[in-house]
């Protein structure tokens, strides 16, 4: 969404600190994970979900995660995403070493750089779609006339021109997921992460947001990772990768 830039904000510590962590291109990857381990405890005893796990994604591509529950998919999307950290290896996204930055600094990196998509829409239930889209750039310091259009201009991306008004209860569930994904590109981020975006749907539901999400990685270029139980939602990806114990295979 070029006609959508966010300006930057004035510098501040967390700003120069993710600046400070951005490397060098080491080529076409977006994303770089390099032996990452992820160990949960319960109480005393440790669970490892992830084990040195190597993966490379390449700026552009719509790749899925699939694999049995507890194999470490939604883990994964949360370390990309910066949701939540490793506890050995590095990851690099979009030239920051998450590894290393401050919790505001990951906030600030995630806010300009993640578009999340969830299976629950997580919507407002008490504003419109447009309020709820716009949720998103009240963090920024656009004034409330620029964040209406971005808004308006981000739903029309996914079709709902004419529902902007509507509260989430007057919409059906594909067309609240069409907000969520309206609400996750109206800061125009690099990479969107979608963790069973679909999971929710009826099949026709679920093909429109496959769709939609097939053209976003088409025409604006962004790059997608989505995790998913579901074959028919896989097959729309150009890779799928499975996991299975906490490793790749």
């Amino acid at each position: 969404m070029s006609e959508l830039p966010i300006p930057s904000p004035s510098p501040d510590s967390a700003a120069r600190e993710v600046a400070d962590h951005l490397l060098p291109s080491a080529g076409p990857a977006l994303i770089q994970v390099r032996g990452v381990g992820k160990t949960y405890f319960r109480g005393k005893e440790p669970t490892a979900v992830l084990k040195n796990l190597d993966l490379q994604v390449p700026q552009g591509a719509f790749e899925a995660l699939m694999g049995p529950s507890g194999s470490g998919k939604s883990t994964l999307l949360n370390l990309i995403a910066g949701l939540d950290r490793p506890s050995s290896g590095s990851i690099v996204v979009a030239g920051a070493d998450l590894t290393h930055l401050s919790d505001s600094a990951l906030a600030k990196w995630r806010a300009r750089t993640i578009g999340f998509i969830f299976q629950t829409y997580n919507l407002m239930p008490v504003l419109t779609a447009q309020e709820n889209v716009e949720l998103p750039l009240l963090l920024t310091s656009l004034p409330a006339k620029e964040r209406r259009r971005r808004a308006q201009t981000a739903l029309r991306v996914v079709g709902l021109a004419d529902r902007m008004s509507h509260y989430p209860r007057q919409l059906s569930g594909g067309q609240e997921q069409r907000v969520a994904i309206a609400r996750a590109i109206v800061n125009d981020p690099m990479l969107l992460v979608a963790d069973e975006p679909t999971g929710d749907l009826d099949r026709q539901s679920a093909d429109e947001i496959l769709t939609l999400l097939l053209t976003l990685n088409r025409d604006l270029k962004k790059t997608i990772i989505m995790v998913t139980h579901d074959p028919a939602a896989a097959a729309r990806a150009s890779r799928t990768r499975r996991l299975d114990k906490g490793a790749l295979i």
